[in-house]
């Protein structure tokens, strides 16, 4: 604008940041929105292992209440199983914060469900399925969701356990592990499955239980309180926290490791 001959000088914070945007000094004035993206390449909380087992009449799953900040035992109380509805339950190992974004999808899918009202919901291969796409096309994008899931349930009758890792990998099993529990639990509950391929109830509960010990011996990232999801004809259940009694008396016996 010009007064009397003379122009006025430019706005001081002309080209600028303004506030609450970024700005890139050398840049076309405020930068919102031309960041470079963003991926996830190391989780920070963290949860180990989930276990998974059928048995005759229902499928139970477990897992710990550790979220670990990198080595650091941070957080002791956190849930790492989902009861999705009546038939349906999951378990996930991996990134905490992913786990809770698929908590809040999930939690919403049922709702919206039922707010149909035609008498339908999800079925434990109908969620196994959806995660399948969900993690291959998250993938996809180089964007992952950094868990694996292992998902139970019972519907019409028939038991089911799956698998889905980040990659969108997928698979069916009699029993299922993921974490540090794919080299330790895995094998102690194929051994019993392969010595009696149909467990009652009880009899899965204490393999579950005692793989679980096991890991919180032996694994660094574990920890002795976890949660356990019972599904059956009656529904699902989640029972927790529970405690592992553990006997530390011949620690001091372990040597060699220093």
């Amino acid at each position: 604008m010009e007064a009397g001959g003379t122009r006025a000088p430019p706005p001081f914070w002309a080209g600028g940041p303004a506030p609450g945007q970024a700005y890139i000094p050398g840049g076309a004035g405020p930068a919102a929105g031309l960041l470079p993206f963003t991926r996830t390449l190391t989780p920070m909380v963290t949860g180990t292992s989930v276990l998974g087992v059928k048995f005759d009449g229902g499928v139970i799953i477990a897992a710990d209440m550790m979220g670990s900040y990198g080595s650091l035992a941070r957080f002791r109380s956190i849930s790492r199983l989902l009861k999705v509805n009546d038939t349906t339950m999951l378990g996930a190992s991996g990134d905490y914060a992913d786990f809770q974004y698929l908590k809040q999808i999930i939690d919403q899918m049922v709702i919206d469900e039922e707010l149909l009202g035609d008498g339908h919901s999800y079925s434990p291969k109908a969620i196994h399925s959806w995660l399948t796409r969900v993690m291959y096309n998250r993938r996809s994008k180089i964007n992952p969701l950094w868990n694996t899931v292992v998902i139970g349930g019972y519907y019409n009758g028939e038991s089911f356990l799956g698998y889905v890792d980040m990659l969108g990998v997928a698979y069916e099993a009699p029993t299922l592990a993921t974490g540090y529990g794919a080299y330790l639990a895995q094998p102690l509950m194929r051994e019993v499955l392969d010595k009696k391929p149909s467990l009652t109830k009880e009899e899965a509960r204490d393999l579950i239980e005692r793989c679980m010990k096991i890991l919180y011996y032996r694994d660094a990232r574990s920890f002795n309180r976890y949660e356990v999801a019972i599904a059956t004809e009656k529904g699902v259940e989640v029972e927790g926290p529970l405690t592992l009694e553990a006997n530390w008396d011949i620690a001091h016996l372990v040597s060699g490791f220093e």
